[in-house]
């Protein structure tokens, strides 16, 4: 996910977005602890793609 795409979003999906990341971040590691997780990197890939949502809200709220 770049960053220009999501500057390119309004606030409301923004924090859906947001919303939906940290469910999926909730789920990874919930595979990643019952052994069904089959790429590993999605986990610092998915926690990056929240900040990077994170910091353009803050940018866009201030």
């Amino acid at each position: 996910m770049k960053g220009n795409e999501l500057r390119d979003l309004s606030v409301e999906e923004l924090e859906s977005k947001s919303q939906e990341l940290n469910q999926e971040l909730f789920n990874l590691k919930f595979q990643l602890a019952t052994g069904q997780l089959e790429n590993s990197a999605r986990l610092p890939q998915t926690r990056k793609d929240i900040a990077r949502v994170m910091t353009i809200l803050r940018e866009k709220r201030s």
